[in-house]
Parts: C-alpha cells; structure tokens; sequence
C-alpha cells in the first residue's frame, strides 16, 4: 500500500480475562498483536478499560475493529462480524468511568465530543462467563477464525493483513 493511501486502524480487544469467554478479545488480541502489523494499524488489549478505549477513540481513526465476547444468543465459538450502526448505540447523555460494554464505550466517546469512526465487531458466541481463568473448548477453537476474519477486514479497510492474519492459501 503506498504511503497517501494508509488508514488508521485501531484494532482493539476488550473483555475480562478472569470470567472466562469474556476473555475472548484478549485471547485473540494476544495472537494478532504478536508480530508487526501494517502501517497505521495499531492492536491494543483495552481488557476492563472502557475509558482507556474511549478517550483513545478521540484520535484520528479511519476505522475501528472491536473484538469481543457476545452474549449467549447461539452456538458457542460462533463468529459473527457486522458493522456497528452509529446512530444506534445506545447513547446515554453522561460519562459513565466503571462501564466497559461496547455501548458504554461509544456513549462515552460521544459525551467527550468524539465521533465513532467506522466501527465493525469481530464477536465470538460466549458459552460461559463465569468466574474463571481460560476460554471454553469452543470459544478457544473460535480464536483462529476470528484472526481471519480480522485478515479479512483489515484487507478490505486498506491495510494488508499480516501473515498471522491470512487464511491458508490466501493472498494478500
């Protein structure tokens, strides 16, 4: 990619490592964040720190990639990606420091003057958040295809996906 085409790319995971799939967007943060990454991509484990990912949100981004647990809704380790639609968020109207839920995080970017940029959610179906060290059999099985999936996106946001990032036989 040539220098006047490169985006800003936050790559961020958030979760809980200590209640067991919440820790899913650590997990796979910890793998993508292991070597370099492309230029003007940056991969950060917020883990519990809502207001960090919040006033981090304020810079210059051209996109944000959020990895996550989600709430039992389906099939445990099933991975979703889909775009966060800025005009539902959940906006609340006052800062909230202790919140860590996506929603909460884009309320507060909003009350601090901010504008979400582009925002899409790399989301693996938790089984179990109960107190505890370690992902679930399939939530731990999910951490591959979600790094995929995150080759994908970055590719598709202008950024070329780093090799850990690919899908065997893939280009690019």
């Amino acid at each position: 990619m040539s220098p006047e085409t490169t985006h800003r790319i936050l790559l961020a995971g958030i979760g809980n490592i200590f209640l067991g799939d919440d820790g899913f967007g650590p997990a796979v943060l910890g793998r993508v964040a292991a070597g370099p990454l492309p230029t003007g991509v940056r991969a950060v484990d917020y883990g519990i720190g809502g207001m960090h990912l919040a006033y981090d949100l304020l810079g210059d981004w051209d996109a944000l990639i959020l990895v996550d647990a989600v709430p039992g809704r389906g099939n445990p380790g099933a991975v979703r990606v889909f775009e966060v639609d800025p005009g539902k968020t959940g906006i609340a109207t006052q800062l909230d420091a202790h919140a860590m839920d996506p929603g909460s995080v884009f309320a507060s970017v909003e009350a601090l003057g901010g504008t979400l940029p582009r925002t899409i959610v790399v989301g693996c179906q938790a089984a179990c958040v109960a107190e505890g060290i370690g992902l679930s059999a399939p939530v731990a099985a999910a951490v591959d295809g979600a790094i995929e999936a995150i080759g994908r996106l970055l590719s598709e946001l202008g950024a070329d996906a780093p090799e850990r990032c690919r899908t065997v036989g893939s280009e690019g």
